[in-house]
């Protein structure tokens, strides 16, 4: 399966703390192993998938898109979009899905 991160994506990884690090490389394997692990959204998210997890006590959401019309077996990329906490997350992601 072919893994790619956006700009937004990769930059908050970055910055962030070497546990949170860690924590979201689990989180991007578990999944990668079960894309649907996250909640599939409607309207001008559609085709969006969000995971949500804590660490520590704040709650981050990780968006990703995949080829979830393909059957589970042949899932062939996933593409990470954007990671942070819920303050304005869902308004930052349609901006970055509608200029992509």
């Amino acid at each position: 399966m072919r893994t790619t991160y956006k700009k937004a994506f990769a930059q908050f990884v970055k910055k962030a703390s070497k546990p949170l690090q860690l924590t979201i490389e689990i989180k991007v394997v578990e999944v990668c192993s079960n894309p649907m692990l996250g909640q599939q959204k409607q309207g001008d998210l559609q085709g969006v998938f969000v995971y949500k997890f804590r660490f520590n006590t704040p709650e981050y959401l990780m968006a990703y898109k995949f080829d979830h019309l393909a059957g589970k077996a042949e899932i062939t990329w996933i593409e990470f979009c954007q990671i942070g906490s819920h303050e304005n997350f869902y308004t930052q992601l349609k901006k970055s899905i509608r200029f992509k």
